[in-house]
């Protein structure tokens, strides 16, 4: 079975006068459209990446879209530790507190661990499970601190943090270990009132998985979905939006599968 994508869905002010900051979010796969998301549900976004170039083509458009006054932009490396400080910093300064962060950086590839290079391995985790480790760490003493009063942290997973899949080995350890990070970061946090949740997709499509995965294989994964497809990066934001949002207010530690794969 195949079926089409649902309608988008439109705002509802969930996180009107709140601030965001989203990482790896100048793409077209589940960071970008999750800082589109935020900007629709109210809320001024910070977004960032590694790749300047991109980051300020997408930001410009979310600048034109949503006003320039809610959208400020900064490249940013999350294996670097200054730069990671620098991103935070400069959505305090901009918008005056930190509410929501959204985690989204990671690396893939494929390898079987037999092939697989030290180098591969560390720059995986280095981008994947260290990356979240430096934002979840800046943004937890921000909030901490801060005026604000509590705030929100999700964090981007995968069902391959559950789930084995052969050339994963190094992405799947990273994902594990974004959920395990979440759900120790959950219990430090809840007593200066933040929330630390994830998501963990499936199947999003995006250019960079068309690219490092082949035809075969996002067939293949895209057959075992219930629905027969894969999904749309907003439905995966449309998650992240609910665990930043107050309808989410007593869940924290959790990982929410967003996934129509049952095997």
């Amino acid at each position: 079975m195949t079926t089409t994508p649902p309608p988008y869905v439109p705002g509802h002010e969930l996180l009107s006068g709140r601030s965001a900051v989203v990482t790896a979010a100048a793409g077209a796969g589940i960071g970008g459209a999750t800082a589109r998301r935020l900007l629709e549900e109210g809320a001024r976004v910070v977004v960032s990446d590694a790749h300047a170039r991109r980051l300020k083509e997408s930001s410009a458009r979310l600048a034109d879209a949503f006003g320039a006054d809610r959208v400020a932009a900064l490249p940013c490396d999350v294996t670097d530790e200054a730069q990671v400080a620098a991103l935070f910093d400069l959505a305090e300064e901009r918008f005056g507190r930190l509410d929501v962060v959204v985690n989204n950086a990671g690396l893939g590839g494929t390898a079987d661990l037999v092939d697989m290079t030290d180098e591969q391995w560390e720059k995986v985790l280095d981008v994947t499970l260290n990356g979240t480790f430096r934002c979840t760490r800046a943004a937890l003493r921000r909030m901490k601190a801060g005026s604000a009063g509590g705030g929100v942290i999700v964090n981007n997973a995968s069902v391959i943090g559950w789930r084995a899949q052969r050339g994963q080995a190094h992405y799947a350890a990273a994902k594990a270990g974004v959920m395990a990070l979440t759900r120790c970061a959950a219990l430090e946090a809840a007593e200066f009132g933040v929330r630390v949740n994830a998501v963990a997709p499936s199947l999003a499509m995006h250019p960079h998985l068309v690219k490092v995965t082949t035809p075969e294989l996002l067939e293949e994964l895209t057959g075992r979905e219930a629905f027969g497809r894969y999904a749309e990066p907003w439905e995966v934001a449309n998650v992240i939006v609910f665990l930043a949002s107050g309808y989410s207010s007593y869940m924290t530690g959790e990982v929410v599968s967003v996934s129509s794969r049952h095997a």
